[in-house]
This record gives C-alpha cells, structure tokens and sequence, in this order.
C-alpha cells in the first residue's frame, strides 16, 4: 500500500509519496532497512528520520551526525541528478559498529568529484562525504546505480 501527504507549495496543493520503509533479513545478523522515497527535496528530511529510528534502535546514535551528513549528500545527489519518481534508501549494519547507507537511482551516471571554487555554494556533498566516511563505493545495475559510504563508529 503506497499512502501519500499532501505539502503546500507555492500555494498549491501537492501529493508526496510517503517515504515507506521496512527490514530485510541479511547474512550479517542485523536486518538490513529498505526505503522507497519521493524523489524530491524532501528526501533528505525522510533519509535522516529513518536513520534517526535504526540508529537508536541498534543503539549507535553516536554516528548520527556523520550518517545524517552522509544521506542528505547521497539523497540531494540522487534526488537533482537521476531520473524517475523515486529512489530507494538502504540502511545497514555491516559490523557491529559500521552502517552502510546506499542510496540506489535510475541514472547510470557515476557521481563525480568536482573541483569547487572557494566562494561556491554547492559542489563539495561527496568531498563531506568522503571526509566522514570509512568507505564509499558505486555499484553500477543494468538499470542505474547505487552509491553508497560506510561509517564506522571510535
């Protein structure tokens, strides 16, 4: 079942896919969460709320600064520069003090490292993430891309 919210903009009235999300079994123990969201500015917002709960729940919200850092970059990647409606937003536990989010699009356009002049207001989302990150990866699909980064708590 898809449910949906209805957002102002502009005063209009907009329909927005509620972002869903729900585990997955996975071979390291933890369950993996999967998301489908509106791809859209807002994805963001619905990235770092369900980072918020899993994190809590695998009682690591120490890395929740670096994660929701991490997120919002990939998310506001996918949501300017691919195609399609939605994206879908993987959370994992791939140790017992490392989280792997990927963010999985329908563009087959791998993300590029940009050099940014100083004044620039944007350009430098996969330089933070890099910085903050223990790893970070592209995995090219026959239909799109997922790109992901692992942090890994002190």
């Amino acid at each position: 079942m898809t449910s949906t919210t209805e957002t102002r903009d502009r005063g209009g009235l907009d329909i927005r896919l509620s972002a869903s999300w729900q585990p997955v079994a996975h071979a390291t123990g933890y369950p993996t969460f999967t998301a489908i969201m509106q791809r859209d500015e807002l994805a963001g917002v619905d990235a770092r709320r369900m980072l918020s709960v899993i994190l809590a729940g695998w009682g690591l919200m120490e890395l929740k600064d670096e994660m929701d850092l991490v997120a919002t970059e990939l998310v506001a990647n996918a949501a300017k520069h691919a195609r399609g409606d939605v994206i879908r937003v993987n959370v994992q536990r791939t140790a017992h003090r490392r989280v792997r989010v990927a963010v999985i699009d329908k563009s087959r356009e791998q993300p590029k490292l940009r050099q940014v002049d100083d004044l620039a207001e944007s350009g430098r989302g996969l330089l933070l993430v890099q910085a903050v990150a223990s790893a970070v990866g592209v995995v090219p699909l026959p239909w799109g891309k997922s790109v992901w980064a692992e942090v890994t708590a002190k």
